[in-house]
């Protein structure tokens, strides 16, 4: 069995490659705007899991894993003249929701700091005063105030 570095590096060449001939050799509509996320080969190099995602997100999940099932051959027999093994492993692709749960956070945080204010300023638990606090502040500036 390969070692773990050694597996490491023929994911990467394979992403690599994969990224590259989707983008300049094939040709079917259903594979455009994708990219490969993550390529993981099992330690008997039999199988290889593909993980892609879309800019548009999961809407086209299933149009874009059918394009890939459909050319998974061409793909095959091109990704192994152009990665050199004795065996070329099988490509499983799957679906990556990663890129989505990253917009997803990304959004939620910025309507949070929307919520807060341009200088920091708002309902911010974590610098919230209690009701205590609130009322030693008033105090002390209507002392001022008096003086």
């Amino acid at each position: 069995m390969p070692s773990k570095i050694r597996l490491q590096r023929i994911s990467e060449r394979i992403q690599n490659e994969l990224a590259e001939m989707l983008i300049n050799e094939v040709q079917d509509p259903r594979l455009v705007g994708i990219s490969v996320t993550d390529v993981k080969i099992d330690r008997e190099m039999a199988y290889d899991d593909i993980y892609v995602s879309a800019v548009e997100g999961q809407e086209r999940s299933r149009e874009v894993l059918e394009g890939l099932h459909f050319s998974s051959g061409f793909i095959r027999h091109t990704l192994s003249t152009k990665v050199y093994l004795r065996t070329f492993p099988r490509l499983r692709f799957h679906w990556d929701p990663t890129p989505e749960r990253a917009d997803h956070i990304e959004r939620v945080l910025a309507s949070l700091r929307t919520e807060e204010g341009p200088n920091g300023e708002g309902s911010n638990p974590a610098t919230a005063q209690t009701p205590e606090e609130d009322l030693d502040a008033a105090e002390s500036e209507e002392q001022k105030d008096g003086e």
